[in-house]
C-alpha cells in the first residue's frame, strides 16, 4: 500500500522533533528542525572553544513556509542576541542562509522575525508579523557581515550588522504584536531540500538588558567577567554573577584579576576560577577606579571611606591587602594611572566646580599638581609604559575624545575625532596600542552610563584608524581601568545582562 505524501511529511516532522536534542546545548534549551526537511539537522557545541556548529537542510525560509535547523530557547520580554558567524565551505545554493531566528512557535508558518545573512552576502531583517502571512524584509547595505545582532525592544525589532572591525549598521522595524514569550536562537537553512549546509557561530550572547525604569547607581543587573584575545576577537565568559562587578585589572604575575563589587575589592584567581576579598581594612566604599603599580606590588584605590564632605579619596595598599594609606588631601579624586617608576599617581579630580587632571607623589609626600585647566571634563589619565605620555579623554572640543600630553601637562595632542564618545584609553604593555570604550553620539560627552550598546576599539598609540574589537552591552564599569594581560595578548572586561 502506498502511503500518502502528506502522511509521510507528518511522520518525518514528528520523527525530527522526537530525535532532536533534548538536553541543553550550550546556552540553548533544545535543537530541532522546523518544517518538512528531508535531512535531519544537527547542533554541536564545543564547550572548550565556546563555538556552535549548526548543520541543516531546508528548501527555504520564505512566503508561508519555513524549513531550517534551529537551536533555541524560550525568552521573555526584551532581549539582545549577538554572534559572529560564517557559512562553512563553498556551498551549493547562493541563498543558503544563517542567522538569528525569533518565532512564536515551531509551526512552519509561525509568526517570526529573523536576522539573515545569505551565501551571496545578501543581508536582511525578514519577518512574518502573523501566522500564515508572507514574509517581508528590509535589506541591509552591508554585504556579507559576520557580526549579527538582533534586539527586541518593546514592539520593535532592531537589526544591527557589521563586518568585524566596523561599527554597526542598524535598522528598526516597529509594530510587532508578538507574545512576551518567544523561541529565539540560531538557525541554518541550505535553500536546497536535497543539501545539508554548515555554519559556525562564535561569541554567541543572549543578553537580557536593564528594564526601562532602571535607575542608575541604585539598580543593577548581572555581570559577566570576560577575556578576549586581541588578535582574533575571540571572547570567553569566565565568571558570571547576578549583581554588579566592575573594572578588572590584570595582575603582573598573570595569575589573577582585580575587580570591585559593592564597595569591596576582589581578587579572581585564574587557576581556580574563584574570587576572594582583598582586605582593605576601613577603606570599604571602593569604586571602579583602582590601579595596580607597574611593578605589580601596590594597589591604588578610589574610595568614599574618608571624610564625607570630600567623597572619593585616593589610597594605596599592598596588592595582597592591608591598611591603606591616604594619598589625596581632598576630594573628589578618582585614580586612573600610576607612573612606570612608581613615583606618581595621576587622577581626575573635582576642584572649583571643574574636573581636571592632577598628579601627586605616590607616597603622599607632596602637594597635588594640576595638569589640565579646562571647565569641560578631563578624565581617565593613564601613563604610557615608557612614561613619556599621559593619555586621557576630554570633552574640551564638545565631544569626548582621546588625548595625550607630556607628564608635566605640556604639548596636549588630540588623538580621536569621530562620531563616538570615547573613554578610558588603556595602553598595551609594549606601548604600541590603545584599547578604549566608545559610546554612541547620543550619549552626553560628560556622561559614561551603565547598560548601553558600546564598542571596544583599538588604535595605534600615536593615533590613527580605530577598529572595533568587541560589540557589547555595558559601559560604566566595563573597563574603567588598565586591563591588558602582561603579555599583551588579552584584555579583561565586564559585559552586562540580567543573570538568571
Amino acid at each position: 500500500m502506498k502511503i500518502p505524501t502528506f502522511l509521510l511529511t507528518i511522520f518525518f516532522c514528528l520523527l525530527t522533533i522526537l530525535t532532536s536534542a533534548q538536553n541543553s546545548t550550550g546556552i540553548f534549551e533544545s535543537t530541532t528542525d522546523v518544517g518538512p526537511v528531508k535531512h535531519i539537522g544537527n547542533t554541536v557545541y564545543n564547550a572548550k572553544t565556546d563555538t556552535y556548529i549548526l548543520s541543516g537542510a531546508g528548501a527555504n525560509i520564505w512566503f508561508k513556509k519555513d524549513e531550517f535547523h534551529f537551536a533555541h530557547k524560550r525568552l521573555n520580554g526584551d532581549f539582545i542576541l549577538q554572534t559572529q558567524a560564517k557559512l562553512l565551505g563553498k556551498g551549493v545554493d547562493p541563498h543558503r542562509k544563517l542567522g538569528w531566528m525569533i518565532r512564536t512557535g515551531l509551526d512552519t508558518a509561525a509568526a517570526m522575525v529573523c536576522a539573515t545573512v545569505h551565501g551571496d552576502g545578501l543581508t536582511a531583517i525578514q519577518y512574518r508579523k502573523k501566522d500564515g502571512m508572507n514574509i517581508e524584509e528590509v535589506k541591509s547595505p552591508v554585504n556579507m557581515p559576520d557580526i549579527i545582532q538582533i534586539e527586541r525592544r518593546g514592539r520593535s525589532f532592531l537589526l544591527s550588522v557589521a563586518k568585524y572591525g566596523d561599527p554597526f549598521w542598524t535598522v528598526e522595524v516597529p509594530d510587532f504584536d508578538f507574545p512576551s514569550e518567544m523561541l529565539a536562537g540560531l538557525f541554518i537553512c541550505s535553500h536546497n531540500a536535497d543539501v545539508v549546509e554548515k555554519a559556525e557561530f562564535d561569541n554567541v550572547r543572549i543578553i537580557l538588558p536593564a528594564p526601562p525604569d532602571f535607575v542608575p547607581y541604585r539598580d543593577y543587573i548581572g555581570s559577566h567577567l570576560e577575556l578576549m584575545e586581541i588578535t582574533t576577537g575571540k571572547r570567553k565568559i569566565i565568571y558570571s554573577v547576578k549583581n554588579s562587578i566592575q573594572a578588572p585589572n590584570w595582575t603582573l604575575d598573570n595569575k589573577a584579576l582585580i575587580y570591585n563589587s559593592e564597595g569591596l575589592i576582589y581578587r579572581y584567581d585564574l587557576a581556580s576560577n574563584k574570587p576572594s576579598i582583598v582586605p582593605t581594612d576601613f577603606v570599604k566604599n571602593n569604586n571602579n577606579d583602582h590601579v595596580l603599580s607597574f611593578d605589580g606590588k601596590m594597589l591604588g584605590l578610589s574610595s568614599s571611606s574618608g571624610e564625607t564632605a570630600y567623597g572619593s579619596l585616593i589610597y594605596t595598599v599592598p596588592v595582597t591587602g592591608g591598611v591603606p594609606k591616604r594619598i589625596t588631601p581632598v576630594g573628589p579624586s578618582y585614580l586612573h594611572g600610576w607612573s612606570p617608576d612608581g613615583k606618581w599617581l595621576t587622577y581626575t579630580a573635582g576642584r572649583n566646580e571643574a574636573y581636571n587632571i592632577y598628579k601627586i607623589p605616590s607616597d603622599g609626600s607632596g602637594p597635588e599638581i594640576r595638569l589640565t585647566d579646562k571647565k569641560s571634563l578631563d578624565d581617565s589619565p593613564e601613563y604610557s609604559p615608557d612614561g613619556k605620555y599621559i593619555y586621557f579623554n576630554s570633552a574640551r572640543t564638545g565631544s569626548m575624545e582621546l588625548w595625550r600630553m607630556h607628564p608635566d601637562g605640556s604639548q596636549k595632542e588630540q588623538l580621536t575625532d569621530d562620531d563616538f564618545q570615547n573613554w578610558f584609553p588603556h595602553l598595551s604593555p609594549d606601548g604600541k596600542w590603545i584599547v578604549f570604550l566608545s559610546y554612541s553620539p547620543e550619549v552626553a560627552p560628560s556622561d559614561h552610563p551603565f547598560y548601553k550598546h558600546v564598542y571596544l576599539r583599538k588604535m595605534p598609540a600615536n593615533g590613527g584608524q580605530a577598529k572595533v574589537i568587541a560589540y557589547l552591552y555595558g559601559g560604566q564599569g566595563t573597563m574603567n581601568v588598565p586591563n591588558w594581560s602582561p603579555d599583551g595578548l588579552y584584555i579583561a572586561f565586564i559585559s552586562n545582562s540580567v543573570v538568571k
